[in-house]
Order: structure tokens, then sequence, then C-alpha cells
């Protein structure tokens, strides 16, 4: 449990607006439920710029890509993060940087460029391509 910081301005338009605050709670608990996270009880509040979500994951992996889904959303700021879940080993937040590549990530992260399949299997499905990656988006980076 805890706050997540997020890029306000970059990430996914859900609906029409902005980015100048969360869109409304149904549209993000129906990206969630797009992105086939498994979720019981899953509730979305959304206040200005941050979002709260709670609910059960039935890991820390989809825990963690829950509030990743949530905050790669234009509008969200934070994301306040009450997700129950067994536990497990937490993996690293990473902001992509302009230029970066899921290599160079790869690289500055585990010593090996060659290892950036293990970053974008661990951001699945919200990655769809290794190489659709841009600034601001925040990436899980699991343990080596």
């Amino acid at each position: 449990m805890g706050i997540w910081d997020f890029v306000k301005a970059a990430g996914e338009l859900l609906g029409i607006g902005g980015a100048e605050a969360a869109p409304p709670p149904n549209d993000l608990k129906a990206a969630v439920a797009k992105l086939g996270l498994p979720v019981d009880g899953l509730d979305v509040k959304v206040d200005g710029d941050k979002v709260i979500v709670s609910g059960n994951a039935p890991s820390q992996e989809i825990k963690e890509k829950i509030i990743l889904a949530l905050g790669n959303v234009a509008g969200v700021a934070k994301v306040e993060d009450n997700i129950t879940t067994p536990a497990g080993t937490a993996a690293n937040f990473y902001t992509v940087q302009k230029g970066d590549t899921l290599s160079a990530i790869s690289k500055k992260q585990y010593g090996d460029p060659n290892k950036y399949n293990k970053i974008f299997e661990a951001n699945k499905p919200m990655l769809t391509h290794p190489d659709k990656i841009y600034p601001g988006q925040v990436l899980r980076i699991p343990p080596a």
C-alpha cells in the first residue's frame, strides 16, 4: 500500500477531455477490465488528479499492473494503492525518458541490453510491442 507518482501529462487519453484531471472512475475501471487484469472487488475513486484504488489481486505482479494501468492515463498524477494481495516480491518502477528503448532500460537496470524482453513481458498487456514506449510512461522492472 502506498502512493505512486506518475507524469500527469503523459499517458493514454480515456474518453473526451484532456489531462487536466483524471478520467471518471467508471472509465478507469473499464480500462483495467479491458486489459483482463483479474481483481476482486475493484473500486476506483478519483480526487482531482489522484486515483484511489482498492480490491483484492491474486498476486503482487497483478497489483502492480493495475497501478500502472491506472497511472499511465493522461490526467493521473498519483495512484493511491489500497489493493490487498498475497505476499510477493515487488518490482521497481521506472519512468521512461526521451530517447529510451527497452534495450537501453535493460542495460541500465540489469547491465545487459539483451534482457529487454524481461521488461516487455513484465508490462504485458499494457505494452503490445517492445518499441511502443513513450516518455513519461512508467514501467515495471522485475528483479534480475
